[in-house]
């Protein structure tokens, strides 16, 4: 039985501070193709030696100012993560998304109620290099048939002034 790679450094890759560009589907699972755009910067902090990490988004655009936090939390056991977020204006965290990094690709899944529905959502991180990262979040209203993707982000690294 092959064993399990210890993951407590799966997110060391975007420890730092990221300029971040996003799109978020207005009104997901409603038929609407509406987008709103936003620009604005991700500080990524190490926390516990890898085991967690806490991300600070702030983003504004025409539709708005976003302020969101991510705490992310590494279970040792289950090798996997959780992934926390809350936004400034609901001041407390939602559903933990939860999962693991395999191959490169970071795919998180949780169950939550939206619209008074029960609905799955995933998280997925993509593309990771030392200088970029992509995000996306989806929705899915029908047991994981099919997915509505409702928010793209893609990360770039902010390089740090000359000393």
């Amino acid at each position: 039985m092959p064993t399990r790679s210890d993951g407590q450094h799966d997110f060391d890759f975007h420890i730092g501070t990221w300029k971040t560009q996003l799109k978020r589907l207005v009104h997901p699972l409603s038929g609407s193709q509406t987008w709103a755009a936003y620009e604005g910067t991700s500080v990524v902090r190490k926390l516990w030696n890898g085991r967690a990490n806490l991300v600070e988004l702030e983003a504004d655009g025409p539709a708005g100012h976003l302020e969101l936090l991510s705490l992310r939390l590494y279970n040792p056991q289950a090798h996997q993560w959780s992934l926390n977020v809350t936004s400034s204006k609901s001041g407390s965290l939602g559903t933990p998304t939860v999962g693991e990094f395999k191959n490169g690709r970071g795919e998180f899944i949780d169950q939550e109620t939206f619209n008074d529905r029960t609905i799955l959502v995933r998280f997925v991180i993509s593309d990771i290099t030392a200088d970029s990262c992509h995000f996306e979040q989806a929705f899915s209203d029908d047991g994981g048939k099919t997915w509505e993707i409702n928010w793209i982000a893609t990360d770039t690294r902010v390089k740090a002034p000359q000393e």
